[in-house]
């Protein structure tokens, strides 16, 4: 099958366009979505090169950080007005993230980007090993995780007077995470995810002591990401995470996955109608209060971050 934009074979039929598409058409599509997602957020607001901002890309080693950090460094590695650094962090988990970490480190050697590394063990005193053999909480491996990857992401951000933190999250991350927030009927959280990372920086509530997110693949299926990084070579631990556990997540996923097979768009529709009643929740929104831990001083809404509560039930 030849692609429908040039006369090159096809590698890839994007079902939810009718299109065809050959290596340097997909890879070409996939980098115009992200450029044109920075545009749309308008993520360089006012910008200038001789007052440049400083963007922190969170680079786990897998595709979907690798492509991000690729393509950011493609787009904005000249542009004075814009600093690239990178914050990898290790879980402690044996056998699955010395192997990410390696590829990271060869992402952000690749792609020119200095890189900061963080550990659990160092910030929290704490393995994700030894969480999942010793949980106080009975919750799943992920919702630790989840918390002590954010904190330190946070703490990364604040220290390097980060403008933007940048993840790799995708279109399937993001149509499953409103997919949850629209099943559960959370409506606040619905105005806290626009917030978060998904309106224009100048539409969404003050961040306060929080260093605003950004997410530029967020239009990109996962599949196109994952072919992305192979036809460009990046260095990438494609692997899951032998802690990942089914969840309510995890069923949305199948759902989600199986109605875009019969029903290609699906993704881009809900994404598109989600924004929407997200930034009608946001207009809405009560003006958050958002203070310091007391315990380590981390951006938090209450008294003790969550990631100190976890930390205290471990070592209870």
């Amino acid at each position: 099958m030849d692609c429908d934009r040039c006369s090159s074979a096809a590698v890839a039929y994007q079902a939810y366009s009718g299109q065809h598409l050959c290596d340097e058409h997909l890879s070409r599509s996939v980098r115009d979505r992200v450029r044109s997602r920075i545009r749309e957020d308008d993520l360089l607001g006012e910008a200038e090169a001789d007052d440049p901002q400083t963007w922190l890309i969170g680079l786990s080693g897998g595709k979907d950080s690798a492509v991000l950090g690729a393509i950011l460094a493609e787009t904005l590695g000249a542009d004075r007005r814009v600093e690239l650094r990178g914050i990898a962090v290790h879980e402690g988990i044996d056998g699955y993230r010395d192997e990410s970490l390696e590829a990271a480190r060869a992402l952000a050697e690749q792609a020119d980007i200095p890189l900061t590394e963080r550990s659990f063990a160092e910030t929290f005193d704490v393995r994700m090993d030894d969480v999942v053999e010793d949980d106080p909480k009975q919750m799943a491996a992920c919702a630790y995780c989840g918390v002590f990857r954010r904190a330190i992401l946070a703490d990364v951000a604040e220290s390097a007077d980060a403008d933007l933190l940048l993840t790799g999250h995708n279109l399937d991350d993001e149509c499953e995470t409103a997919l949850m927030n629209l099943f559960e009927g959370d409506v606040d959280q619905m105005a806290r995810h626009f917030d978060a990372s998904l309106g224009p920086l100048d539409e969404r509530a003050d961040p306060g002591p929080h260093v605003p997110r950004a997410k530029p693949l967020r239009d990109v299926p996962e599949k196109e990401v994952a072919l992305y990084a192979r036809l460009d070579g990046l260095p990438a631990h494609i692997t899951e995470c032998p802690h990942a556990a089914e969840s309510f997540r995890g069923e949305i996923q199948e759902l989600m996955l199986d109605v875009e097979d019969r029903h290609p768009g699906t993704r881009h529709s809900v994404m598109a109608g989600y924004e929407r009643l997200a930034r009608l929740a946001a207009i809405d929104r009560e003006a958050a209060t958002t203070g310091r831990c007391e315990d380590c001083g981390r951006p938090s809404g209450n008294d003790r971050c969550r990631a100190c509560e976890l930390q205290a039930a471990l070592s209870a």
